[in-house]
């Protein structure tokens, strides 16, 4: 791509004008995301998400925890959006993704989270749970562009998505960091309130993977563009490790690079869960890697006892500490 980041070019020639025009015609009624409420969000209704017209913002910093190649060694501009399309009952978010802590911003306010974080020199702006407020986050980068924002942007999302949202997004978004959660309909459901999660998701991923079919990571070891598919391992298979580890080798790639997170915890209510109300067991875990394995998916990141990542076959002193 000639020009980069991506967004410069559709700023320029009126392609990010277009996109969040017809994504503001989509708040309503609403049909942003797989649930398609249909509440006229413009005027405030509320529907899954709990989120009107403006966007709530938990909090926004330098974020050292996430991939190697996100994070850096300068951090990770990470805006925390509040609320979420999804109902996650063991979030470890759960204060802000579920309880809607955090206060309404204004776009010109968002605009100016964005040129703080590039100010404070993080590599790039990591946007966690943006799927519900996409036009608004569009629209304050409009604004953030005009203000001199030349980083690239993350889209950190839990997956749950419209393919045909995504594709949207080609010639915006440079990176994305997306949860394959779950590989069966019927978890999803239970723990997430998300019906036909993996349907949505994988078309989601498959459109991502289609928009960026070659992962750039420069010299200094920070991604430019790419695809990072994060997979959280859930106690007694609630995850479907298998399924999800089988997409990915067959209808995405081997080099295909997979964060596979080892750091579940009972948050939230999941303690009213007898399924998934404990920590997750070691071997638990070791199933997991081997399933990644099985499938010949080596590169990415694994955990190890410590808490140290692997990437590439290179040891890397970096903790998730979150899952975004």
């Amino acid at each position: 791509m000639s020009v980069y980041p991506a967004y410069l070019e559709s700023f320029q020639n009126g392609y990010l004008d277009n996109v969040i025009e017809t994504l503001n015609n989509r708040l309503n009624p609403c049909s942003i995301c797989p649930r398609k409420c249909g509440v006229n969000r413009v005027n405030g209704e509320l529907g899954f998400c709990k989120t009107g017209l403006l966007p709530r913002v938990y909090s926004f910093m330098r974020h050292q925890g996430e991939e190697p190649p996100i994070s850096g060694t300068n951090g990770s501009g990470t805006i925390f959006f509040s609320n979420c399309n999804m109902g996650c009952i063991y979030c470890q978010n759960y204060e802000f993704s579920q309880l809607g802590q955090g206060r309404e911003v204004s776009l010109s306010g968002l605009a100016g989270f964005m040129l703080e974080l590039q100010e404070m020199g993080c590599h790039n702006i990591n946007l966690v749970t943006p799927t519900h407020i996409l036009p608004q986050i569009l629209s304050a980068l409009k604004i953030a562009i005009a203000g001199g924002l030349r980083i690239p942007l993350v889209y950190n999302t839990g997956g749950y998505e419209l393919a045909g949202i995504i594709g949207l997004l080609e010639g915006i978004i440079d990176i994305y960091l997306a949860d394959m959660r779950y590989g069966d309909s019927a978890m999803s459901l239970k723990y997430s309130f998300a019906p036909d999660y993996p349907e949505y998701n994988q078309q989601a991923i498959k459109e991502m993977r289609r928009q960026i079919d070659k992962d750039e990571i420069g010299k200094d070891g920070i991604m430019k563009r790419g695809l990072i598919i994060r997979h959280l391992v859930i106690p007694e298979n609630t995850s479907g490790t298998d399924k999800v580890m089988h997409f990915i080798f067959e209808e995405l790639s081997t080099e295909t690079l997979v964060s596979l997170m080892s750091q579940y915890l009972p948050y939230y209510k999941a303690a009213e869960d007898k399924h998934i109300c404990r920590r997750l067991k070691l071997k638990e875990y070791e199933d997991a890697k081997e399933i990644m394995e099985k499938y010949g998916l080596h590169n990415g990141w694994v955990q190890d006892s410590f808490g140290q990542e692997r990437f590439a076959g290179v040891n890397i002193k970096s903790v998730l500490k979150k899952d975004g």
